[in-house]
């Protein structure tokens, strides 16, 4: 897993700042737009694909024609989005098909247990999988008083802090298992600070959903009492799912990845009954609006992450809780995969004899000599992506589902400043420094 370093070596030298411009813009057009006049909201719906391309052609251009061996992060950057968009649009189109009858509505105790499970089960199939097979049941238990705070807190948890104890859990983490870390290795290391960070938010989450409860409790309908059953329907798509996860770990060669993922999503959408599709109110609008978003966020960010990997020894971290604030800074705004292996060889770099630089030998040696720094990394990589819509594939899927099914979400800024600053990033800051 050199590739990150070997980018920086060969493009990052050449990149000016001004290259970041087109990801600036990218973002703050996906952040104002929805605050904009109704015109601008039509032509942002009609033309968003033309601009997102359009933007990640000016970085792509500059590589190809005016940086040496630029074409090698054009190409890995593309590489990139395809195992990207094949892994969130295979497990959106198979989690579209196993509909899930939840019991009773969702009252703060159901809601926080739920949320819990999440936490959970995004460590057995991914915060991805988890958030695309979680949120349409958490949608139906709270459809009569469903808020910002449900999408937001979704997010917090299912789609990226549950994530951060197997390879499994997020991409940042299985790059570090093909760099070497060991399978259970962040089990047994970061299990504390994964149960307190969650359990402080699960806490806020509660007194969040006790209060709205309150407030809507009373006007409840007679019929949305606990009449409901819990009941599965198209669980043959769990095997489907199963094919899709094992798929990661599968060779990354002559895309057999991609294709067996393609493969499950298509002979799931073949094989599941329309039914049962139209009761999850299935489209895919919300795979089309990430597709072509995040075709331009992935060209835009390029010139980002060479130039922090080619200038981040500068930067002088020789504590843990350096790094685990500024992955967690990046990992909010830009992928947190590859910005987990910027710093990761940022820390073997910083840290270890020049023979032990980059590499599976590095990662042995910050194992053994130098742990916290591989948890701090981890860590600050996986939650801080919760910080903001793009932080984390999952996050602008779980939006686009729930705008899809007609129920409020933040805006980019509203879910920033209304939740991230005030609720999340203190929960963050009291973990780094507590297990650091």
């Amino acid at each position: 897993m050199r590739l990150p370093c070997l980018l920086a070596e060969t493009t990052a030298g050449a990149v000016p700042p001004a290259l970041l411009l087109p990801f600036v813009v990218l973002l703050l057009l996906i952040a104002v737009v929805p605050l904009g006049p109704d015109w601008l909201k039509h032509w942002w719906e009609k033309f968003y694909p033309f601009v997102a391309v359009g933007l990640g052609l000016i970085p792509s251009l500059y590589y190809l024609f005016r940086i040496p061996a630029g074409h090698v992060g054009v190409t890995h950057t593309l590489l990139e989005y395809l195992s990207f968009i094949c892994l969130i649009g295979a497990l959106f189109v198979t989690a579209g098909g196993i509909h899930i009858r939840v019991k009773g509505d969702g009252t703060p105790f159901n809601n926080t247990v739920f949320l819990a499970l999440g936490a959970v089960v995004a460590n057995l199939i991914g915060t991805t999988g988890a958030s695309m097979l979680m949120i349409r049941p958490w949608i139906r238990m709270n459809h009569y008083r469903f808020g910002p705070h449900h999408v937001v807190f979704f997010i917090f948890i299912v789609s990226n802090c549950g994530g951060a104890l197997t390879p499994i859990g997020d991409p940042p983490l299985f790059l570090g298992y093909l760099s070497g870390v060991p399978f259970f290795w962040l089990f047994s290391h970061a299990l504390l600070p994964w149960v307190t960070c969650n359990t402080l938010i699960l806490v806020v989450f509660y007194f969040f959903d006790r209060w709205n409860y309150a407030v809507v409790d009373s006007s409840l309908p007679p019929e949305s009492g606990l009449s409901r059953t819990w009941e599965f329907d198209g669980l043959r798509n769990i095997v489907f799912l199963l094919f899709i996860i094992g798929a990661v770990f599968l060779p990354d060669r002559f895309f057999l990845r991609e294709l067996v993922m393609v493969g499950a999503a298509a002979l799931s959408y073949l094989t599941t009954p329309a039914s049962i599709r139209e009761a999850n109110n299935f489209s895919f609008a919300p795979v089309k609006e990430v597709a072509w978003l995040f075709i331009g966020i992935f060209l835009t960010m390029r010139p980002a992450l060479d130039y922090l990997a080619l200038h981040g020894q500068q930067l002088g971290f020789d504590h843990p809780l350096h790094f685990y604030f500024a992955t967690g800074s990046l990992s909010a705004v830009l992928d947190n995969a590859p910005t987990y292996m910027n710093f990761l060889n940022l820390a073997q770099t910083s840290l270890l004899p020049a023979g032990d630089a980059v590499g599976p030998q590095g990662v042995a040696s910050l194992l053994a000599h130098h742990p916290s720094f591989i948890v701090t990394v981890s860590l600050g990589a996986v939650f801080f992506g919760a910080m903001t819509y793009i932080g984390n594939g999952p996050n602008f899927m779980v939006k686009s589902i729930a705008e899809n099914a007609g129920v409020q979400a933040p805006s980019f800024f509203g879910y920033i400043l209304r939740y991230s600053l005030p609720v999340l990033l203190p929960i963050l800051m009291l973990v780094g420094w507590m297990f650091t």
